[in-house]
């Protein structure tokens, strides 16, 4: 069978030259045929939505474009992957005990806050600095008598960062022994990071009995005394909340146990009125 179609010759006489005639028919003939199997072929694949081969995907350059494209999706989602910051310091263990929210979904909540331990602690992370923070409220500390309604009273107040969350204060009706403590995992503090302690308090207009000052006071784990000094509540302002700074410290990296931070009085022999506890506040000095 002929392999190419066989050029015309001018002049030719097909009458005197009956082979060559019958030659150059077939060629025609046999071309024809072929050219018209190769168009069929390609309708059906359009119509039938068929891949191209890699030779006609090389050609028509869909093979190159379908590369690209499959590489430009696997590049962006390693980006995106990429992008996402590395959890905050000890992230994991500050929310182990959450299992209401996995979690990813807490960490998209870090910069805003996380209550934690049935909101007597809250957790965030400042979005300035990337270092950790944290307030621990009344329910989760250790107040001398504050469940006898005698001594304590407790009222809702709405939270300063989001005003859809309640958290309970303690509001102090008549002691004469007053004695908070508070703790907190050194480790949860961002290693090598100085961090500012207060205590978050209001005095009431019927606020009495504060002529001695009251003691507030830092201890390290293991109860060594960082710092401790006196505050004279007296003198301060009405009915607005303060925060009285207890000391400052440092975590090093790999440091545990439990810092304590505390406000007591109970030498003076004095009953107290008008003292309203919001919590304790752990926060990166400024």
């Amino acid at each position: 069978m002929p392999t190419a179609l066989p050029q015309q010759t001018h002049g030719i006489n097909f009458t005197r030259n009956g082979t060559n005639r019958r030659e150059w028919l077939v060629s025609i003939a046999f071309f024809a045929a072929r050219l018209n199997c190769d168009n069929r072929r390609s309708s059906e694949k359009l119509t039938m939505g068929t891949a191209p081969s890699r030779q006609e995907a090389l050609c028509t350059g869909e093979g190159h474009s379908n590369a690209v494209g499959s590489s430009t999706a696997s590049s962006n989602n390693q980006q995106a992957q990429s992008k996402r910051a590395p959890a905050p310091h000890m992230f994991q263990s500050i929310v182990a005990d959450e299992k209401t929210t996995t979690a990813s979904a807490l960490e998209d909540q870090v910069y805003s806050g996380i209550f934690l331990a049935g909101k007597t602690k809250k957790y965030w992370v400042d979005e300035r600095t990337s270092h950790n923070c944290f307030i621990l409220f009344p329910r989760g500390l250790s107040i001398t008598w504050s469940e006898n309604p005698n001594y304590w009273t407790w009222y809702p107040l709405k939270d300063e960062s989001d005003a859809d969350t309640q958290i309970d204060v303690a509001s102090l009706k008549d002691v004469c022994w007053l004695e908070i403590h508070g703790r907190l995992e050194l480790s949860y503090l961002t290693p090598g990071v100085t961090y500012e302690v207060f205590f978050q308090v209001m005095l009431t207009d019927d606020a009495y009995g504060w002529k001695v000052p009251v003691n507030v006071q830092l201890k390290l784990p293991g109860g060594t005394v960082l710092q401790q000094h006196k505050e004279n509540l007296k003198e301060k302002i009405r009915r607005q909340w303060l925060e009285l700074k207890v000391g400052e410290v440092k975590a090093q990296q790999g440091q545990t146990g439990e810092i304590e931070i505390s406000m007591f009085e109970y030498d003076g022999g004095q009953w107290k009125r008008g003292l309203v506890i919001k919590g304790i506040k752990i926060i990166p000095k400024q």
